[in-house]
């Protein structure tokens, strides 16, 4: 009975005056049993810490603390993020001690703001979830693994394997940090307000980045260049980045053909283009 009905919901949206916004993101879940597949196939269980973004009006909250889990929920919403402990101190109140709300831009977020979170579990607001989640794999390295919900067009292109056609620099940065899979989708009607997309289950672990000479923002910004301009072949998509021969020498100590194209190649092989082209003595 912790778990919150869409009637709850409705009632503790209209307890401060809410009205969902779309510039937000602000689409809740209403659905019990969605809360318990979502903590189910995040692996939560007692002792974990997890980090929640987006809390909204705590309905997967309460789900990851019924759990077991200590969680650490980061709201941009400050009317939302002072209703979170007392929605959560009045239906799991043996629960309450191991909720901390941060109100704050997830975006940026640093580690020091909150406990280190080993375990990421999160309906991302659907208009910056890429972002959030890179950012917060780039910023929290305890964050081991995790299960993020996405508008589904969103989801099949986090997990997308280089060659496919939705393949793209939000799937290449992602394996920069983790191996992802898509775990399933969630129907429009879970939601209030109900969306106008599909959502879809993204679940990830995080693994060691690929070796390479380039730092992380070097790699990021070939993977950048590669999709600027899709269909082109890197000898022409990468051309900003240096002059023709060295990119030419770059692109075969990668083991890539110039004429290849961005879409059909691995986050492995843009960190050894990017070493090549960014080795320390050209500096």
């Amino acid at each position: 009975m912790s778990l919150l009905t869409p009637t709850d919901v409705r009632a503790l949206a209209a307890s401060i005056d809410l009205v969902p916004t779309k510039r937000l993101g602000q689409n809740f879940v209403i659905d019990a049993n969605t809360v318990r597949r979502l903590v189910g196939l995040a692996g939560v269980g007692p002792g974990c810490d997890v980090l929640e973004i987006g809390p909204g009006l705590g309905s997967l909250t309460l789900g990851l603390l019924a759990a077991g889990a200590r969680v650490t929920a980061v709201e941009i919403d400050p009317a939302l993020a002072s209703l979170l402990p007392q929605t959560v101190a009045q239906r799991l109140p043996d629960r309450a001690g191991d909720l901390t709300v941060i109100c704050a831009d997830a975006l940026k977020l640093a580690p020091a703001e909150v406990r280190p979170p080993t375990r990421l579990v999160a309906n991302l607001p659907y208009n910056v979830a890429v972002p959030v989640l890179l950012h917060l794999l780039g910023s929290f390295e305890t964050i081991e693994d995790g299960l993020v919900m996405v508008q589904l067009e969103v989801a099949q292109r986090l997990t997308a394997p280089p060659g496919s056609r939705v393949y793209g620099a939000p799937s290449a940065k992602l394996a920069w940090y983790a191996g992802a899979q898509l775990a399933g989708t969630v129907a429009a009607s879970v939601f209030w307000p109900v969306p106008n997309v599909g959502s879809g289950l993204v679940r990830f672990a995080r693994r060691p980045a690929p070796a390479t000479a380039a730092t992380r923002e070097q790699v990021f910004a070939v993977v950048d260049a590669a999709f600027a301009q899709r269909r082109k072949m890197l000898r022409g998509a990468l051309s900003s980045l240096a002059d023709a021969p060295s990119l030419l020498a770059a692109l075969e100590a990668a083991g890539v053909a110039p004429t290849d194209r961005g879409e059909t190649i691995g986050i492995g092989q843009f960190a050894a283009i990017a070493g090549s082209l960014f080795q320390p003595s050209k500096h």
